[in-house]
């Protein structure tokens, strides 16, 4: 990535974007304050909504559900109209951040097809429509309570209300999807209860995640099946080539999501796949790669810099494949800086699917070289490249299991990493680091530890700590004994 390239990045965002968010702020506002006592102000935002989309298919539906918003008698209806249409605004800013990023990368993307999404409700495995259509009219029973107390009206007896249906729904594979996420969402309300109480609400986290429980709890309007996840369109094969991995860490989960390159059949592609495992909080650091050892062949091209033969792997519409360990093998050495430098440019990049599309979700990797690192108050990290542009880089996000420090990251000379747009600027997370010591090249990368860590220091810090992954099974294991 030139120098020239970051300066089209860091001259504001596109044309359009800003109002859209200042109407989703309103928007969200209006959500935390609650539909069931909305002021002069909180209303006039959502008329604002609705004239910015009147020319839109949403327009007549979105205008009906201002107007019972504002009398105080909107249903679930109508929230779906509004969470439509905030969705809708983000879809667009997320279009046009990315239209400008893949601009100024010269990247070429595929385009999203209607009939890529497959068909929902072929799974022979899904439960039955009347079965699936009352648990989520039991969500969209309690979103809707969650709208009209504001987030500043949840109480501990409001989100308890949710307990049996998240059950129900959780027992539900066909609905996993919809269930992990408001299973999230009462649990982070839960923690914060009550929540008059906190000095500052996450009000965009939180719309962003009751916006889209409400729309993934929606049922056909011709009654059929409930919507399951994502359905694979195909199969891919061929080399995969890793330029890194970013790793999601919660208290209570931890998901490997591996960026890399697909050669095979036609241009090579961008790829993603993911992995993800069940934690307690007390599992942290390099002791999160021990979950994962169902996975040896990927865990082991993380750690050796591998690459990877697939074979009909299965593919989703928005590019990313389901990995299956028994569906690869080792193949030749594979540097990713070496991929980067080679293969990144010319890699085709997936369409987004609708529901992806937000900005948060931008998670593109470059190839950076060349820039010059400084250090700023707070600890925090700018890369600038030729020509003066200048690039945060987001050290927060490094993860704990891998070798990369931002001390190790500011002595860098090149970076693999992914650029993201938050905070109204672009950012770069770093996956790989090149440096120079001594006249030596080095290079570190998040999955280097995936095998364990080489560092000797955490080697022995971990020996001190005792194996916490081992402890836990042992304990599990007897209390499933008795």
């Amino acid at each position: 990535m030139l120098g020239t390239q970051a300066a089209e990045l860091q001259d504001g965002p596109p044309p359009g974007v800003a109002e859209a968010l200042e109407l989703i702020d309103g928007f969200d506002g209006a959500l935390a304050h609650g539909f069931a006592r909305l002021g002069e102000d909180h209303g006039a935002a959502l008329a604002a909504l609705a004239g910015a989309l009147a020319a839109t298919p949403l327009g007549d539906r979105l205008a009906e559900a201002v107007a019972k918003a504002a009398a105080g008698s909107a249903g679930e209806e109508h929230l779906s109209a509004l969470a439509g249409a905030r969705t809708a605004l983000f879809g667009a800013v997320h279009d046009a951040l990315l239209a400008r990023l893949d601009a100024a990368l010269g990247r070429g993307r595929t385009e999203w097809e209607l009939e890529r999404g497959g068909a929902e409700g072929d799974d022979p495995a899904a439960p039955a429509a009347t079965e699936a259509g009352n648990l989520l009219a039991g969500c969209r029973s309690w979103l809707h309570e969650l709208a009209v107390a504001g987030w500043r009206g949840v109480d501990h007896d409001l989100v308890s209300a949710s307990s049996q249906m998240l059950e129900a729904l959780l027992a539900e594979p066909g609905l996993r999807r919809a269930a992990v996420l408001l299973d999230g969402l009462a649990a982070e309300l839960r923690a914060s209860c009550p929540v008059g109480t906190m000095e500052h609400l996450p009000a965009r986290r939180w719309a962003d995640l009751w916006a889209r429980a409400l729309l993934l709890t929606q049922t056909p309007p011709d009654g059929g099946p409930a919507p399951m996840a994502a359905e694979p369109v195909g199969t891919a094969s061929g080399r995969l080539l890793i330029l890194g991995v970013d790793v999601h860490e919660h208290a209570t989960a931890v998901q490997l999501q591996v960026h890399a390159v697909l050669e095979g059949d036609g241009p090579p592609r961008l790829v993603r796949t993911a992995v993800a495992a069940a934690k307690v909080d007390t599992i942290v650091g390099p002791a999160l790669w021990k979950l994962f050892a169902d996975h040896p062949v990927l865990l082991g091209a993380l750690a050796g810099r591998v690459s990877l033969d697939v074979t009909d792997l299965p593919l989703l519409p928005g590019g990313d494949l389901i990995w299956q360990d028994d569906r690869a093998r080792p193949g030749e050495p594979a540097d990713p800086f070496v991929t980067a430098r080679v293969r990144l440019a010319e890699a085709t990049a997936p369409a987004v699917p609708p529901l992806e599309r937000h900005p948060v979700r931008i998670a593109e990797p470059v190839l950076l070289e060349g820039y010059r690192a400084s250090t700023g108050d707070g600890g925090s990290l700018t890369f600038t490249l030729d020509q003066g542009a200048a690039l945060p880089v987001a050290v927060d996000r490094l993860p704990s299991c891998g070798p990369l420090t931002p001390q190790s990251v500011a002595k860098s000379t090149a970076c693999v990493g992914l650029l993201r747009w938050d905070a109204g600027r672009w950012w770069l997370q770093p996956l790989a680091v090149q440096s120079t010591v001594k006249g030596k090249t080095t290079t570190a990368h998040n999955g280097e530890w995936a095998l364990g860590p080489t560092d000797p220091k955490v080697v022995k810090a971990e020996a001190r700590a005792g194996d916490a992954v081992a402890v836990l099974r042992e304990r599990a294991g007897r209390l499933l004994r008795r």
